[in-house]
């Protein structure tokens, strides 16, 4: 096989595993075989055990995975171009977007690399066990590090096809990685066995089954799966205020008005719960001195109408210091004071209660900045590309939001509905449904929203929660305990919706045990890697 043929297969498996991302949702069970076109190159390119190979295999999978990944999140580049205009900016966002295109790539090509290390040091079963335990570890930092992006975790493949991740709310994502990962290599396998006219059908029999099985078992769950009837009725508003306007044309009293207004037309007597999306109130406000600003009476007023009412809104939000409390927090212009900003949510209530919780899973480069002990120098070139030397503020710890009625929910924050251990602190902590608060506006009408959209239904499945969802500029809606898209609204229109939901208080598997999968392949991963230089050691 020549050079380009292995690139040409790269690519193939790159196409395949495109198809089958969300939001092409029937195509999802592409991803148990996207892979295999991959193997078939590296398993010709080791064959040949040139001085080069380790090179090859490095570039052949860095290939896949890089079209794979920039295909499927292109639209990070329209974000960051949004606020950098002009050629030169264009060419500055470019550079910016190889940032997730490529980073996210890299760890996965490194999985693959150091699986073609382990495979020239032993057997193959310890060499497919290491590329399992080395992939999901890799996803796993990226899930963990102050670069986290973990959009691209292949357990997320099936986001849009929830009907077969039912046994998530066992094994979280990374169930679904090892699902994707093992069976591409019996698939793998399979084909050698055909390829070389071995009679045997265990490979191929092993593989059926590890799709029939998890198949199985994942539409009876879904089909037999009943909730039990708590009915709490809640409304979603979509204000549709242009992201770019937010803070110009439109001014916070308009703001306000459009989204009490649609809050009052679908709200009824018994309506518990009003849910507005990220930075809804627009001014910052000082949490200390919350209760006299003008917005927060404004919204409490609103609330007055309706007696149970529990209002969840985003808000960006200011804590003041007399020192540097936090490693985030800024001094002021004057230098007599020290101040964190948040991007928050915040609970609102008939009373006199108010809660906040501050995002805490933050963008890396643009809400945060990455290792900001280590990295301090670069902050003038994070504060012109729109972030901050010291970036938002954030807590460690997920939190719970009760009503006056003793009802619990999971406030998220935009980019926080991608950790579901996150989601899943705050469900073990009394969580009964789960509240996202987004502003999708910012990627345009690009398959980014569609995505963040379809990812919130592997919430609904982990945690067994319903999951509400209010986005500024859509897609908002209703995701039950199943996983199913019971109510959505349209993209880039105004609206306000409602649902009666249903509350649980069962906790699953995946909820008490977190990513336990995760964490053990982790340390697999280590311990396998640590054979390459052994046996390179004892072969000395």
């Amino acid at each position: 096989m020549t050079k380009k043929q292995t690139y040409l297969l790269a690519l193939l498996s790159a196409f395949i595993l495109w198809l089958a991302w969300p939001p092409h949702i029937w195509l999802a069970p592409l991803l148990l075989i996207g892979l295999v076109p991959l193997f078939i190159a590296l398993n010709d390119i080791t064959n040949k055990n040139d001085k080069k190979t380790g090179k090859r295999v490095f570039l052949t999978a860095g290939l896949t995975f890089l079209v794979w990944n920039t295909a499927s999140i292109y639209w990070v580049y329209n974000a960051i171009s949004a606020s950098n205009t002009g050629f030169v900016g264009a060419i500055v966002s470019l550079l910016v977007s190889l940032i997730p295109y490529g980073l996210g790539a890299l760890l996965m090509t490194f999985a693959f690399w150091l699986y073609y290390q382990l495979k020239t040091k032993a057997n193959t079963k310890i060499a497919y066990l290491g590329l399992i335990s080395f992939y999901i570890s890799m996803e796993y930092l990226h899930q963990s590090w102050d670069l986290a992006f973990p959009w691209m975790t292949l357990g997320n493949g099936f986001a849009g096809m929830h009907q077969l991740a039912q046994w998530y709310e066992y094994t979280g994502v990374y169930g679904g990685s090892l699902w994707i990962l093992l069976s591409n290599i019996l698939a793998f396998e399979a084909y050698k066995a055909w390829k070389n006219n071995d009679p045997k059908l265990k490979p191929t029999l092993s593989w059926l089954l590890v799709i029939i099985l998890p198949v199985g078992f994942s539409l009876y769950t879904y089909y037999s799966y009943k909730e039990k009837s708590v009915p709490v009725n809640v409304v979603v508003v979509q204000p549709n205020i242009d992201p770019y306007e937010k803070y110009g044309s439109i001014s916070p009293e308009q703001q306000l008005n459009i989204l009490t207004h649609l809050s009052d037309s679908v709200g009824q007597v018994n309506t518990e719960y009003f849910i507005w999306p990220e930075t809804a109130l627009p001014r910052y406000a000082d949490e200390e001195k919350i209760r006299s600003n003008p917005d927060f009476l404004q919204a409490q007023q609103f609330l007055s109408k309706y007696k149970n009412g529990t209002l969840i809104t985003g808000i960006e939000s200011v804590k003041w210091y007399n020192a540097k409390e936090t490693i985030s927090a800024k001094q002021a212009k004057d230098g007599t004071a020290w101040y964190d900003n948040y991007n928050a949510a915040m609970q609102v209530e008939n009373s006199a209660e108010v809660a906040f919780y501050h995002k805490s899973k933050l963008v890396p480069g643009v809400e945060k900045m990455p290792f900001p002990k280590v990295f301090s120098f670069l902050a003038p070139v994070f504060e012109g590309l729109g972030g901050s030397a010291s970036g938002w503020g954030w807590q460690e710890k997920p939190a719970v939001f009760y009503s006056q009625s003793g009802i619990g929910v999971a406030p998220v924050v935009c980019y926080e509905s991608l950790w579901g251990s996150w989601i899943g602190e705050s469900v073990k902590n009394g969580a009964q449904f789960i509240a996202i608060i987004t502003n999708d506006g910012w990627w345009g009408n690009t398959s980014g929203k569609d995505q963040h959209l379809l990812y919130a239904k592997l919430r609904a499945i982990e945690t067994r929660r319903w999951v509400v969802r209010s986005a500024n500029t859509g897609i908002s809606g209703f995701i039950n305990q199943r996983g199913d898209l019971v109510k959505q609204s349209n993209w880039w229109t105004r609206d306000a919706l409602k649902a009666d939901i249903n509350l649980n208080d069962s906790i699953t598997t995946y909820v008490n045990s977190g990513d336990v999968l995760a964490q053990i392949f982790s340390v697999l991963a280590v311990l396998l890697a640590l054979i390459i230089p052994y046996k390179k050691w004892i072969k000395k």
